[in-house]
């Protein structure tokens, strides 16, 4: 509704209306009973017309405000249509900007699959650069490894003669009926022995009376493969371990338990056969 709706004023026709019925009265007063024809149709135009007058402004007013129900309505169909208009604007915006959403996500779908594909590519060619680094360095490594076990060989191999030609020298001393120089040689050779325990190679001989064992004695060529009872009678080299791990047999004399003692005067060993053992250790086992 509006704030000021138009009215009808209804006094005019209030004041008409008491107007007829005042004449409709004055007729029937000064008419004489019984009212005549003519005095009776004038009282009764007066009271239809007091009655139409006083149901006019009702119905005016009643029509007008019908009309301005219905033009109300209107106006708020229309302002509802223009709502929907705004509806449809704003729908029709929002759908232009999803499909704007819509172009970008694929846009950026696009992108990172591009940059996934690309990372991918990257990956395998980090991986492989790192692999084939991997293998130099294992390679690197693996010669390295060899050229060290190649000088722990050469070195083992030197300090086994130098041990062997100590050992020969002791032996000689022992022979030689000087027990001052066997002692002092001897003392020589316990130091040159502990030192090498130190690093891990450790000298051992056969003990006399001792059966040969395979696996930590060796005899020599001519001498022929000893029995299985057969027992040690003198050590020729010293044999070694290195690390726990036998590095060289010892090389030592046996014989048979029904053959006799040597003699005192059997021939001692010489310095030649101790060489000829010094040099099996050339190609000793890799540590």
């Amino acid at each position: 509704m509006r704030d000021h709706e138009p009215t009808l004023p209804k006094w005019p026709f209030l004041v008409g209306d008491a107007l007829l019925l005042g004449c409709a009265y004055f007729i029937y007063a000064q008419s004489v009973l019984p009212l005549g024809p003519r005095e009776l149709s004038l009282g009764v135009v007066c009271i239809a017309g007091g009655a139409i007058l006083a149901v006019i402004p009702f119905l005016l007013q009643y029509r007008g405000d019908w009309r301005l129900a219905e033009s109300q309505g209107l106006t708020d169909a229309v302002a509802q249509i223009k709502n929907l208009e705004e509806v449809a604007a704003n729908i029709s915006g929002a759908t232009s900007r999803w499909q704007f959403v819509q172009e970008n996500a694929d846009k950026t779908a696009a992108a990172a699959k591009a940059l996934s594909d690309q990372m991918t590519i990257e990956v395998k060619a980090f991986s492989s650069l790192v692999q084939q680094s991997i293998d130099k360095e294992k390679e690197t490594l693996r010669l390295e490894v060899e050229k060290l076990r190649r000088a722990e060989s050469d070195w083992l191999q030197v300090v086994v003669r130098i041990l062997d030609h100590v050992y020969a020298l002791h032996q000689g001393a022992l022979r030689s009926g000087q027990p001052n120089v066997a002692d002092q040689i001897g003392r020589f050779q316990a130091a040159c022995r502990d030192t090498v325990r130190r690093i891990g190679l450790t000298p051992f001989t056969g003990v006399p009376d001792e059966l040969f064992t395979p696996e930590k004695h060796q005899v020599l060529k001519e001498a022929g493969e000893p029995g299985p009872e057969a027992k040690i009678t003198e050590t020729i080299a010293t044999g070694f371990t290195y690390q726990g791990r036998l590095l060289r047999p010892a090389l030592v004399r046996t014989e048979e338990p029904s053959a006799p003692r040597p003699s005192a005067d059997v021939e001692p060993t010489k310095p030649s056969e101790v060489e000829s053992v010094a040099g099996s250790t050339d190609n000793p086992k890799d540590s």
